[in-house]
């Protein structure tokens, strides 16, 4: 099993939004989410975040804005006792056909190429078919939470027969799969 652990941020980490999370004032981590990234790190686990900001892209949201809330993600973790040890984001919109938005696989590689690892068996927790997608194309291991678009995603991959993923564990939240995650290191 990999020691790195990638995760989606909105629907995963904080609540989402169909207007898209601007500024800080909008950001709030879902129930025991900051809690569940520092027991990942206190089990051994590295984890980094890995989200597509369209809204950037897409004029509704500036740099700075999106860098204060991950500042506050980054300070709220390590409150709780844990690290990020990075974000990741695009800031594409959909039509761009850039390489790094989800479920183009450039996060993964970036994420891979910064810290010179080989991502082959890394957890990454998502809330959308789009996040499941890349994991898997980055040989990593996908895994499903219900919340944000996780129960919608649920849907999809029942009528679609698992799209093409295979099995995918699903969990209720961030803090049910970190659980497992870290009850398989003891």
């Amino acid at each position: 099993m990999s020691d790195w652990v990638i995760l989606d941020r909105d629907g995963v980490i904080n609540r989402d939004s169909p207007g898209y999370i601007r500024s800080l004032s909008e950001w709030h981590p879902l129930p025991g989410s900051v809690e569940a990234i520092a027991g990942l790190c206190r089990a051994g686990f590295r984890v980094v975040v890995a989200t597509n900001q369209s809204g950037v892209g897409r004029g509704l949201i500036q740099a700075e804005a999106l860098f204060a809330i991950h500042r506050e993600l980054h300070r709220q973790v390590a409150l709780a006792g844990g690290e990020l040890a990075g974000i990741f984001y695009c800031p594409h919109t959909p039509e761009s056909g850039c390489s790094c938005r989800k479920p183009a696989t450039g996060l993964f590689q970036a994420i891979a190429h910064r810290f010179s690892i080989d991502l082959s068996g890394a957890a990454a927790i998502g809330d959308s078919l789009r996040d499941l997608q890349a994991a898997l194309a980055a040989g990593c291991r996908p895994m499903l939470v219900r919340t944000g678009n996780g129960r919608a995603t649920e849907m999809q991959l029942r009528e679609s027969h698992g799209a093409g993923l295979g099995p995918v564990p699903i969990y209720a939240d961030l803090a049910a799969a970190a659980g497992v995650l870290t009850g398989a290191r003891k």
